[in-house]
């Protein structure tokens, strides 16, 4: 048996497809199929005859982790490039499946990890072995930042109220027994379920309603003054770090949370005037978090707000005195008393603490979260757009073919979409996943119904040949920015690197196969439709995983499997988009106000949050104006 047969002929075209390419290679070497499963098996390879006949036959492809070692052995027995079967295969997103050095290792994170181990991972030494399933986990999943890390941890232990009658959420099953005395019975693992989350008992939850009523209506009621209106994004963040903070006092000082153990009956907006509240608030977290962040901040401006002279919600609702109840080391009786007696004076000595603890911890706090380490090495190259846009292109060099596996090639041209998207409008994530479809030959929405829905629309312009976003200025978090002037956002996105080609391909065919049978959204961008989850659209939180999975399975690259598109790239979210266009004409053209056009802000915001100007970055743009006059001479 010939170990390495001689090629017949030097001079072949290679063939696209992978039986296509198998048969020739076969042939060009003198062989046929069973004569090649005859000489693989001598050589103590194990595969059936007829799965060889099936792939030549294009009938079957190669998918498990031992069906990729033969076409090695069959690559190196014909002396072919490595890698020259598998990179011809018509599904280049699916991971290879068999691995069965990943003992004791969940199904769900084998799911996660397969995409991202090497196909000889088996075979490799335990210690590499090791070594890979680490960087993986580290780098891939969770991200190598000690903010991750911080996150990681914190997940494990949340103590959040939740307020499901104004989020939407459904209640829990079971709420906290707060009538219970045995907490100290119970080991950490139940603390800590017990403590996961809670709902807001009645009271609290109807307080609650109130506030955001009083924030968010259009008029106030008579007798009653405001200061600012809380849009519906601004509620939701409200009510998000109300539940935090009551969680936290309601959390059971014997869990890992070390919560300060107030019975869940007990908690009240009225209890906000009181400085020792907010002190154990703000040093408990300064304990759990390791430092004063901006966080503390604002919450105390929000405490102070609640409290202002004329204005604040709690000064106008003396009420509340009438719910508070005695929590030893916190609230004393007499602290209640005199509270009740003088509800002004109380709110009065309250803005004085909290306007004075404000200063203190601005002058202390630290950045906890550097939004800029994922994206890194992104910013730091001398074009940001272009080192990003190579993400799109991986995604495209990866793409399977449509008509075998037609949902999988759909959610590739999704991911291509969203992040080409994401790069041409510099959108927030909830414009981006909110922009709803407009079909060519469909009369555009008004820009009232629009506003009203404070939604945008992708839409075809007939004037302009070409796909138009069209978003009314109030469907934007910055509504009354200067940026806008009461007018609406328009862009006609570019036909460049076949963007229109992929639209129609993704309106045509693609977005129906994620469908599936759930119902349309009317959105542009729908989730995949699934067994257990009917329905399509996509929240924040959907959006943001999906736009991170796009980063983990394209972005990063992998040394182990060479894919990915960028070396030092972590797993990050839609925002960060928004970091790289800015960026990215900074680093052009030195203004932060072209670079707030980018990203629908102002150049203040941009200097304040987005553009990562270094000063390296500075002198550069300089040296280019002045080495000019050098150059004529």
């Amino acid at each position: 048996m010939v170990a390495f047969p001689e090629p017949i002929t030097s001079d072949w075209l290679d063939p696209p497809t992978f039986q296509d390419a198998l048969t020739l290679q076969v042939r060009r070497h003198g062989e046929t199929v069973c004569g090649l499963h005859r000489a693989l098996t001598h050589q103590g390879d194990i595969i059936d005859r007829s799965t060889l006949l099936q792939w030549a036959g294009g009938k079957k492809f190669p998918r498990a982790v031992a069906s990729l070692a033969i076409l090695q052995q069959i690559e190196r027995r014909y002396r072919l490039p490595e890698g020259y079967f598998k990179s011809k295969l018509p599904n280049q997103c699916r991971a290879p499946s068999g691995h069965r050095r990943l003992k004791g290792i969940s199904d769900a994170e084998r799911r996660r990890l397969a995409w991202h181990l090497p196909d000889d991972f088996d075979s490799r030494p335990a210690a590499e072995r090791r070594d890979i399933l680490d960087w993986v986990r580290t780098v891939i999943i969770s991200g190598s930042t000690d903010y991750r890390r911080y996150q990681a941890e914190a997940s494990r232990n949340r103590f959040a109220v939740r307020f499901p009658s104004l989020t939407g959420r459904k209640p829990l099953k079971q709420a906290r027994d707060d009538d219970r005395d045995d907490d100290r019975f119970l080991d950490d693992v139940e603390l800590d379920l017990l403590d996961a989350n809670i709902d807001a008992p009645p009271a609290l939850a109807a307080e609650v309603a109130e506030l955001i009523r009083f924030k968010t209506s259009t008029l106030t009621d008579i007798g009653y003054q405001r200061n600012g209106v809380w849009n519906e994004y601004t509620s939701s963040q409200k009510i998000e770090h109300l539940g935090l903070l009551f969680g936290a006092l309601a959390a059971s000082p014997h869990s890992k949370v070390r919560g300060f153990g107030v019975p869940s009956k007990h908690l009240t907006m009225g209890m906000l005037i009181f400085p020792a509240v907010w002190d154990w608030y703000i040093q408990w977290r300064e304990a759990r978090r390791g430092c004063y962040t901006s966080w503390e901040v604002n919450m105390l401006q929000l405490g102070l707000s609640l409290v202002r002279a004329e204005t604040g919600w709690l000064r106008q609702s003396p009420a509340l005195g009438d719910e508070l109840k005695t929590i030893p080391g916190l609230v004393s009786e007499d602290d209640i008393t005199a509270s009740r007696a003088d509800w002004d004076g109380a709110c009065d000595q309250f803005y004085r603490y909290g306007t004075a603890r404000v200063k203190e911890i601005q002058r202390v706090a630290r950045v906890h979260r550097d939004p800029f380490e994922p994206i890194m090495v992104v910013l730091e190259s001398d074009s940001p757009v272009g080192t990003y846009r190579l993400i799109t292109e991986e995604i495209m060099r990866l793409m399977p073919d449509s008509k075998r596996y037609p949902r999988t090639a759909a959610e590739s041209v999704r991911s291509f979409l969203i992040l080409r998207f994401g790069l041409h409008l510099g959108l927030r994530q909830k414009n981006l996943r909110e922009l709803l479809i407009c079909p060519r030959g469909t009369p555009p929405t008004s820009e009232r119904n629009l506003s009203s829905r404070k939604r945008g629309e992708l839409r075809w312009s007939d004037r302009d040949n070409g796909w138009e976003v069209f978003i009314p200025a109030s469907a934007f978090k910055n509504a009354h920015s200067s940026f806008f002037g009461k007018m609406p956002f328009r862009l006609i996105l570019p036909d460049l690197l076949g963007l229109y080609r992929q639209i129609d391909a993704y309106l045509n065919v693609h977005r129906a196969t994620l469908l599936g049978g759930a119902e349309d959204p009317g959105t542009f961008f729908v989730k995949t439709a699934k067994s257990t989850s009917l329905n399509a659209a996509y929240d924040q939180n959907t959006f943001y995983e999906a736009w991170r999975l796009i980063i983990q399975r394209y972005g990063i690259y992998n040394p182990y499997t060479n894919r990915g598109a960028i070396k030092g790239l972590l797993p990050h979210g839609p925002h960060n988009v928004r970091d790289v266009l800015a960026t990215h004409i900074l680093k052009q053209t030195g203004s932060y106000e072209q670079a707030s056009y980018a990203i629908q802000d102002t150049a203040d915001t941009v200097a304040k949050h987005y553009g990562r100007f270094l000063p390296q970055d500075k002198a550069a743009l300089a040296a280019q104006i002045l080495n000019r006059v050098w150059e004529a001479a």
